[in-house]
């Protein structure tokens, strides 16, 4: 690649990676009683979601092994 030889048009684009502010942001306020007892709540209600979900679900996707056996053992008697 070609470097340019003409100097950069502004002179903060040039020092751009070397500038540091001195504005500091204002501390981070603590969250409430409320605030995390909201969030806390929240939480459970995912997270207990997720579960009734998988005990629910999972007995649903597994094959019953009682019909197809009956199915089986019907056929054998034809």
């Amino acid at each position: 690649m070609f470097r340019r030889r003409e100097p950069v048009p502004f002179a903060f684009v040039a020092e751009a990676d070397r500038f540091r502010s001195n504005v500091t942001p204002p501390p981070r306020q603590r969250a409430s009683r409320a605030q995390l007892l909201g969030q806390s709540l929240i939480t459970l209600t995912v997270v207990g979601g997720l579960a009734g979900a998988l005990l629910f679900g999972v007995p649903a996707l597994q094959q019953d092994s009682s019909t197809s056996s009956r199915v089986h053992q019907s056929e054998a008697h034809r």
